[in-house]
C-alpha cells in the first residue's frame, strides 16, 4: 500500500522538476531577448517553484520514511535500498520513477547554473558599459578573497539630457 503513495510522491516531483526547468528555460529565453520585466518576474516564479519543489520532496521523504518503517527498516533507508522489501510488479515503475526524478534534477541543475552565468554575464555587460559612460563614477576594489567589487561613487553626477 505504502508504494503506491511514494510512487505518487515521485509523479508529483516529475512535475515539479519539469515546471522548474520550463521556468529557468524562459528565463533564459527572456535574457537573449533583452526583456528584463520578464526576467525579473521569473526570477520570482523560479524561487516560489523551488519552495513548491522543497514541500514536495518533504513530503516523499517523509512517504518513503513511513514505507521504510512499515517493512522495518531504518526511517533514513533509500526508496533503492527497499526495492527488495516492496512486491516485484512495483519495482519496475518505482525504478523508472527515481531514475526519472534524477534525470530531471540534473537537467534542473545545468539550467540554473546556466542562468546564472547568463545574469552574470549580463550584469558585467551593464556595469561595463555604465562604466564606459561615467568612469569618474565607479571605483572598483578587491576584497581580501580576490573579488572585485564595484562601488558607485558619492554624490557623482547623474548622466543628463543634452538641451
Amino acid at each position: 500500500m505504502h508504494w503506491q503513495l511514494v510512487a505518487e510522491c515521485l509523479r508529483q516531483e516529475l512535475l515539479e522538476y519539469g515546471t522548474l526547468l520550463r521556468l529557468f528555460e524562459q528565463q533564459q529565453e527572456s535574457l537573449f531577448h533583452r526583456d528584463p520585466d520578464t526576467v525579473l518576474r521569473l526570477g520570482g516564479e523560479i524561487e516560489d517553484q523551488a519552495h513548491v519543489l522543497q514541500d514536495c520532496r518533504r513530503r516523499r521523504e517523509q512517504t518513503v520514511a513511513a514505507l521504510a518503517d512499515s517493512v522495518r527498516q531504518p526511517a533514513n533507508a533509500t526508496i533503492r535500498a527497499l526495492l527488495p522489501h516492496i512486491e516485484a510488479d512495483a519495482r519496475p515503475l518505482l525504478e523508472a520513477l527515481i531514475n526519472e526524478v534524477n534525470v530531471l534534477l540534473h537537467r534542473v541543475r545545468r539550467a540554473s547554473r546556466q542562468t546564472q552565468t547568463l545574469l552574470a554575464r549580463t550584469l558585467e555587460l551593464h556595469q561595463e558599459t555604465l562604466r564606459q559612460l561615467r568612469p569618474d563614477a565607479f571605483t572598483k576594489t578587491y576584497s581580501p578573497t580576490g573579488r572585485v567589487s564595484l562601488a558607485g561613487a558619492v554624490g557623482a553626477p547623474s548622466l543628463r539630457v543634452a538641451g
